[in-house]
Formats: structure tokens, C-alpha cells, sequence
């Protein structure tokens, strides 16, 4: 992505994306730290929950679909909320919203291990909402050798990725002090799905031009 793309995107969303940094970091920040004195930890947190919660709830509104994003949030917060009805420490309780990170990672590893690799119904799905003629250039190539083959790869990155931003939080959860991962836990969420975006999107690309090389390669040997 050259410069002129990076600033043409910064400046499309940039305000968007500052904005959700306010809801989903500096907003459960502050909340946390002026609850903190008037409550117990775990009450903090599940009233620092509340502005992500509303958040995610006012995009699916607005969009009338949910992204990755607001699957991990909206999710993350419902396992809060069981998590403080059944008890347990805060560290336990944020473990628990990360919990959603790890089941979408197996899903990911599972799918990819029996043959089966979630990102084609993804992708699919993807397709569906662009047009019908793309879904059915899509599907008369998606059993395709190499179209498997990458779908099988993105598959096992994005799961392997997803199982190592749940590790490292876990490992965080209990390394920091809870206003501290406040800020880190949602940025390493954030920095994990865009390296995996920007990852396959790459991804794609050098696939696509491998592609066109073979058939190139193939004409040019069949022209012969």
C-alpha cells in the first residue's frame, strides 16, 4: 500500500477509528478508574463494559450486521456479566471475556483440521453481500486445488494468530495491574486483527499473481 493509499484511508477513517478508541479504550479507563473506589474491582470492570457493550449494539443497529470486532466485544461482555453472577476474581473475570477470542481460534484450527476451513464460508458470505455474478465466479472456482489451498492456509494463520493474541493476554491479565491492561488488552485485540486483515490481504494478492503466472506459463507452453 503505497503513501497516497495510507492517507486517502486515514483520511476516510480516521475519524471513525478514533472514535472507537475513545468507546472501547479511554472510555472503560476512565469509567474503571472513578468506579474503583466505590466498588470492588469486579463491579468496575462491568460498569467499564458498558460503553463497549452500547457500542456494539449501535453498530449492529446502524449496519444491521456484526463484524469480528463486535462479535469478541459483545460476546466478551455477555461472559462478563455471567462471570460476576457466578463469581470469581476480576483477573478471572477478563480471562473469561477472552475466552470467545480462544473458541473462535479453535473453531478456526478445527475446521482447518478436519478439511473443512472456515474461511471458505466466510469468504463466501463476503461475496454473497458484493453481487450474484461474483458468489457464482466465486463458487465455480472454489473447489479449485489452489483456491483450497489458500483458503486451507488462511484458515490455520488467522486460527494460530487468534490462540496467540489469547495466550498473551492471559499472560498479561495477571503480568499488569488492571488500568493497565484496560489499554493494552484492547489494542493488542486491535493489532491482532489488523495483522491478520493486512496479512491476507497480502496473502491474496500473492496467491492471485501466482495464479496468473501458471496459466501464463501454461498457455505460453500449450502455444508451443
Amino acid at each position: 500500500m503505497d503513501r497516497a493509499r495510507i492517507i486517502d484511508w486515514l483520511r476516510r477513517r480516521g475519524p471513525a477509528l478514533l472514535l472507537d478508541l475513545a468507546v472501547n479504550v479511554a472510555a472503560p479507563v476512565l469509567i474503571y478508574d472513578r468506579a474503583q473506589g466505590h466498588m470492588s474491582d469486579v463491579q468496575a470492570l462491568l460498569a467499564s463494559s458498558v460503553p463497549p457493550l452500547l457500542w456494539g449494539i449501535g453498530s449492529f443497529v446502524r449496519s444491521r450486521r456484526v463484524d469480528a470486532l463486535s462479535v469478541l466485544a459483545v460476546v466478551g461482555i455477555a461472559l462478563s456479566a455471567i462471570a460476576f453472577f457466578g463469581g470469581g476474581s476480576a483477573g478471572l473475570l477478563q480471562l473469561r471475556e477472552k475466552l470467545v477470542t480462544l473458541l473462535i481460534a479453535l473453531a478456526f484450527l478445527g475446521s482447518a483440521a478436519i478439511g473443512k476451513p472456515l474461511i471458505y464460508p466466510l469468504a463466501r458470505a463476503t461475496m454473497a453481500r458484493e453481487s450474484a455474478e461474483t458468489l457464482a465466479a466465486f463458487d465455480a472456482r472454489g473447489y479449485d486445488a489452489p483456491i483450497r489451498h489458500t483458503m486451507m492456509v488462511m484458515t490455520w494463520v488467522w486460527g494460530f494468530g487468534l490462540l496467540a493474541d489469547f495466550l498473551i493476554s492471559a499472560a498479561l491479565i495477571y503480568a499488569l495491574p488492571i488500568e493497565q491492561y484496560l489499554v493494552v488488552g484492547p489494542v493488542l485485540g486491535y493489532a491482532t486483527m489488523g495483522g491478520l486483515a493486512l496479512w491476507t490481504i497480502l496473502y491474496r494478492r500473492h496467491r492471485t499473481r501466482h495464479a496468473k503466472a501458471v496459466r501464463a506459463t501454461a498457455a505460453e507452453r500449450d502455444g508451443r
